[in-house]
């Protein structure tokens, strides 16, 4: 255990994708190192100021901007950025930042460009199976990628250091277990990610009404987003369809502790949580993710048998339809339930955040040693 104090950055967080990963990490931190100073540098977004301040941790906003689609807004993104830089390189000085934590996405850039540019080590969260290209390009300095699943290895040069440790997901999934599926109430979670998915907003309530009776005595929770919690409450009362519906849940591994069956997207938190909590799933990848990531992090678990996946892009505009068929198909199929269930545990690594706080912890002794010496 390190005897100083250290200052450990986590850098991003534009989504909940990115977001969560670090606060878990972050959490198991200030329980092995109370003594640690721990910061959250992000884009300035509400969504992480209010999530960071929830838990405690210090915040800052630096300027940042995502690679432009169009070149006339190539001169924004090289402003922004750069003033991001210099502000997180004069943070790292000034705080004494000892090392940083990468999340992920465009947010996550600046603290840790300047972290590699300051001889300060950094360490990288990898939650997809296809890398984010902020993770790649910074992989080329990073002394660690933790990447969630194994497929992700190969994705990076040979001479990058990948840890395979899963997603870290908060501490409450490690009670809210896995339980049989013949204990689980039947509930039925719609779940959009953070922000909500108008694709399911829009299409998941149809389908339950075209499944009619048998979904009749499932309870329906709906995770909507913001924006569209009041329509999609609205949609359910004119189709006569009793629901829970929610712009975000809170309570996330107590919600999983009580599902039977979860139609949502890919990203791979989500994932991380239905695995620790042995949920199947029908999965509904966004078309329109980088690289195409949430298709390829459903097609890992659709290949152990975990779920099932229908991607809206094959679905030739009937995505409603095709929800309704293989939602009846598993719902009235009780062994097909548990097999993917029983799948779906076994996916889970429920010790990610912790694994990951050792190696952080591992690095910081030998700073210390380094220090000392």
């Amino acid at each position: 255990m390190p005897c100083f104090f250290p200052h450990i950055v986590f850098s991003g967080g534009g989504t909940g994708g990115h977001l969560f990963p670090g606060l878990a990490v972050a959490e198991r931190l200030r329980c092995d190192m109370p003594h640690a100073r721990i910061t959250f540098a992000g884009s300035g977004k509400d969504f992480e100021r209010q999530h960071v301040a929830r838990t405690g941790f210090e915040y800052v906003a630096l300027d940042c901007h995502p690679l432009p689609k169009r070149p006339y807004h190539l001169p924004r993104f090289v402003t922004k950025n750069l003033s991001g830089l210099r502000a997180a390189r004069r943070l790292i000085r000034r705080e004494q930042v000892t090392l940083v934590v990468g999340l992920g996405g465009f947010a996550s850039v600046v603290a840790a460009r300047a972290a590699t540019r300051s001889s300060i080590p950094l360490f990288l969260l990898e939650q997809n199976v296809v890398p984010g290209r902020a993770n790649l390009w910074l992989s080329r300095w990073a002394e660690t990628v933790c990447v969630a699943f194994e497929d992700s290895v190969r994705a990076f040069p040979e001479s990058v250091s990948t840890v395979v440790t899963g997603t870290p997901i908060a501490a409450g999934f490690s009670s809210a277990s896995a339980r049989p599926e013949d204990s689980r109430p039947r509930q039925l979670l719609v779940l959009g990610g953070s922000g909500g998915a108008r694709q399911l907003n829009e299409h998941v309530p149809e389908a339950i009404s075209l499944v009619g009776q048998p979904l009749a005595s499932w309870h329906l929770v709906h995770q909507t987003g913001e924006a569209d919690a009041d329509s999609v409450r609205g949609h359910y009362r004119r189709l006569g369809i009793s629901a829970v519906v929610k712009p975000f849940l809170n309570d996330m591994p107590d919600v999983l502790a009580e599902t039977s069956l979860a139609v949502c997207r890919a990203g791979g938190s989500t994932l991380a949580e239905l695995a620790a909590t042995g949920v199947p799933a029908i999965l509904v990848p966004y078309p329109h993710a980088a690289r195409d990531h949430q298709r390829h992090n459903a097609l890992a678990l659709v290949r152990r048998g975990a779920c099932q996946m229908i991607d809206p892009r094959e679905s030739g505009g009937s995505l409603r339809q095709r929800l309704s068929r293989d939602l009846l198909a598993l719902v009235t199929d009780a062994q097909a339930q548990e097999e993917m269930a029983i799948s779906m545990a076994q996916q889970g690594r429920s010790n990610a955040a912790s694994d990951i706080c050792g190696l952080i912890q591992e690095r910081l002794e030998r700073f210390d040693v380094a220090r000392a010496a």
